[in-house]
């Protein structure tokens, strides 16, 4: 691989014009494809194989034009202290806001009248009307948005207060300005780093070149493959961080070998034929994580992870022929300014070797190394103590999914959350729906009083407030009822009333043969919770299964790929205790902007495991691939490390400083699930690259000696050589279009 990708690097930057024009030219299609994209057709959220989506698909069959999935909203009115929403100024303010709903907007179905449905709460100063449209939130137009909005204005002109809930207003979330902070710092540090701003530059370029094709590729065919809104936030998340991090190393690595005299084609070639080969495997261990999120069997996640997954592989690509292409323009403009005097002295005496390392200063990374080395046990029990006490919040984790009461408080939808649960009961926001299927009934039974039964047994459970009388289809074989909860949507004790309601339709369908299903915004929560938990596992065991066997053929040992998995459940757990100690307990709130504490996100652990262990992987390839590469030329493998650390450390710290702010940057989005996706990666990666990869793996490594690269003897005629560390490339022929390769004598530094 490293042969191949060596000639790569000097085609490309050879023909580094047709490389550029090529990649400009892809980025200009997919802007065109983005611009003149059809909208979306839907956004729909299905979970196949569970009981409410069954419920939802009977519903609409069996129910023709009710649009179960259709979006709804719920306008809340409240009368002020001392008056009723019965008093007649009151329910003309109201009824005039009805009639405005219902004729604002093409789009809606049907508008419940408060007084004729019934819904004023005992104490008559609260009543709400149902708005149902024919569409999705996400087909919503504005103008249907804003006549939604513009509705509620006279009645509070009346003096009620107002307040609306609901999909209806569900948004494309925003970031606000602190994704542009966290590129800014990444600019930064990529200037600290190179000490010139062309080689700054260049990561910074085309990785939003990258994230430039594959966002607007995903915008282009979103109504085709019914993309959600979070898809190419995710897809630019994961983009901007790999994409500046891939450019990072290839640029790093090519600076080094101009340093150490090649000239510039040969050094592009080697740059992308040695960091290249670790760029392409810590790819392909992201791209595993991402794609095996399919295992779930939820559309949207699969697509999700689908969708940055052909971003990474945009950025792989980039890095391994547009990167040697940029730097073939950038000159020597690439280095320092006094790295760029003491070459141009260097040429004129005719010295074009590496200079010796060993007058050298060494750098923070190499006096780290040797502290580790010196004290493995202590750095290894501190590390790890360390990341066990911030993961002890994990043990407390609960899980579900956001509702209109984990908005912030200054939004209508908590408003109309909070007022429906004072007037109401906190159960109102989480109705049940109970779908009762009389066609397949026992002989002498009938779907009426099949929902008789169920309506009669589900209302003496413990935590029922409320059972609605059945409706039946005009067949006469489906009835649906309501159930309103005590407890609020997102409670334990609501989640039990699902499987208990659940456990009691089962016995009624063994009597009556009538089967009932359980639906509802709740319900299919619950159910998107224990498919998340059911799958973690399996998932788990894939994509660490996978990289396990990747990662054996790049380093060609068993006990560094074991060494790097266990090290990433470390940090995962870790992070998720994070996650939990915030999002959950609330803990460092105002410091992220968390106004609201809940249940953490469903998929938060099995997309933290997902994407977090590819990335974590990142760090791992780059800092031991060349710790490696050492070995394989000869180095003890304790000078090993410290020659990996020596070359690599300053880099992936850079990198992950980048890939934190990145992430980061998300935390100020107004969608609580982006913010809670940006915080965790954001922890996980600075976890796993300061603790588990700058300390606990040269520990593991010096205390593991050689034996860290064994390899049976079976096992190593069966792994292929794919020669990441570039010992092909020792041994090139002197070529004319690069001049003599006057690397390939090189010996390796002793420490």
């Amino acid at each position: 691989m490293a042969t191949f990708l060596y000639k790569l690097g000097r085609f490309a930057f050879r023909r580094r014009r047709f490389v550029a024009l090529i990649w400009v030219a892809l980025l200009a299609v997919a802007g065109v494809g983005a611009a003149t994209a059809a909208a979306p057709a839907a956004d729909s959220f299905s979970i196949p194989g569970t009981e409410a989506q069954r419920a939802f698909d009977l519903l609409d069959q069996r129910f023709p034009g009710t649009n179960a999935d259709g979006a709804t909203a719920r306008v809340v009115f409240k009368a002020p202290a001392g008056e009723s929403m019965k008093d007649p100024a009151n329910k003309a303010a109201v009824e005039r806001t009805v009639h405005a709903l219902q004729s604002g907007s093409s789009q809606v179905d049907r508008v419940a009248d408060p007084y004729a449905a019934k819904a004023l709460s005992k104490d008559g100063r609260t009543a709400y009307a149902q708005v149902s449209y024919k569409v999705t939130g996400f087909e919503l137009t504005d103008a249907s948005k804003d006549a939604l909005e513009d509705a509620a204005k006279d009645a509070r002109h009346a003096g009620l207060t107002v307040e609306t809930g609901g999909n209806a207003l569900q948004a494309i979330p925003e970031t606000g300005a602190t994704e542009v902070i966290g590129i800014a710092i990444s600019a930064v540090v990529l200037v600290i780093t190179f000490g010139a701003l062309i080689a700054a530059g260049l990561p910074l370029l085309t990785a939003l070149i990258g994230v430039g094709i594959g966002v607007s590729t995903i915008t282009a065919l979103s109504s085709a493959l019914d993309l959600s809104s979070t898809t190419s936030t995710l897809a630019t998340m994961i983009g901007l961080a790999v994409g500046i991090d891939y450019a990072l190393f290839i640029v790093s690595r090519y600076r080094a070998e101009i340093t150490e005299g090649s000239e510039r084609e040969e050094a592009a070639g080697r740059a992308v034929g040695t960091a290249g080969s670790a760029v392409v495997f810590a790819g392909l261990t992201v791209v595993i994580a991402l794609v095996g999120l399919a295992v779930v069997n939820i559309p949207m996640l699969t697509k999700m992870g689908l969708a940055a997954a052909g971003t990474v592989v945009i950025a792989v690509l980039i890095a391994l022929t547009l990167i040697p292409a940029l730097l073939g323009f950038a000159g020597a403009r690439v280095l320092p300014r006094k790295a760029r005097e003491a070459r141009k002295g260097s040429e004129a005496d005719g010295a074009h070797g590496r200079h010796a390392d060993a007058g050298e200063r060494p750098n923070m990374g190499t006096r780290w190394a040797r502290f580790v080395l010196r004290r493995p046990v202590a750095v290894l029990l501190a590390s790890v103590v360390g990341l066990g006490v911030v993961a002890i919040p994990a043990s407390s984790l609960e899980l579900g999914l956001p509702d209109d009461g984990s908005q912030p408080t200054h939004t209508t939808q908590r408003k109309a959350y909070d007022l429906l649960s004072d007037g109401f009961g906190p159960g109102f926001n989480g109705p049940l729906m109970l779908v009762v299927d009389g066609r397949d009934a026992h002989a002498g039974q009938s779907t009426k009083s099949a929902a008789a039964r169920v309506a009669k047994e589900v209302g003496r459970l413990d935590d029922v407030a409320v059972v609605t009388p059945p409706t039946f289809n005009k067949a006469g074989d489906t009835a649906l009822l309501n159930v309103v909860p005590k407890s609020k949507p997102s409670s334990v004790e609501t989640e039990d009333l699902v499987h208990h309601i659940r456990s009691t339709a089962s016995g009624i369908a063994d009597d009556t043969g009538a089967k009932t299903l359980v639906t509802g915004t709740t319900a299919m929560n619950v159910d998107v919770s224990q498919k998340l938990n059911d799958a973690l596992l399996p998932y788990l065991a894939l994509v660490v299964g996978l990289a396990f066997l990747l990662l054996m053929v790049v380093f060609r040992s068993v006990l560094v790929p074991l060494k790097a998995a266990l090290g990433f459940l470390l940090s995962v757990v870790a992070a998720l205790g994070a996650v939990v100690a915030v999002f959950q307990w609330g803990w460092l709130g105002d410091v992220f902007g968390v106004e609201q504490t809940g249940p953490i996100m469903s998929m938060m652990p099995i997309f933290m495991v997902g994407v977090v262990f590819g990335l974590a992987m990142d760090y791992e390839v780059f800092l031991v691939t060349r710790m490696r590469e050492a070995f394989v030329h000869g180095e003890r493998p304790g000078e090993a490390v410290v020659t990996g650390f020596r070359h690599g450390a300053r880099v992936v710290t850079a990198a992950a400083v980048i890939m934190i702010s990145v992430f980061a940057g998300f935390i100020g989005s107004s969608d609580s699930m982006i913010k809670m996706i940006g915080f965790g990666l954001a922890v996980a990666v600075f976890f796993d690259a300061f603790l588990v990869r700058m300390a606990v793996v040269p520990a593991v490594l010096a205390l593991l000696g050689r034996s860290a690269w064994w390899l049976p003897g079976w096992l190593q005629k069966l792994l292929p050589n794919v020669d990441v560390e570039g010992e092909g490339l020792r041994t090139q022929p002197t070529d004319a279009a690069g001049g003599p390769d006057a690397s390939s004598a090189r010996e390796p530094a002793r420490v």
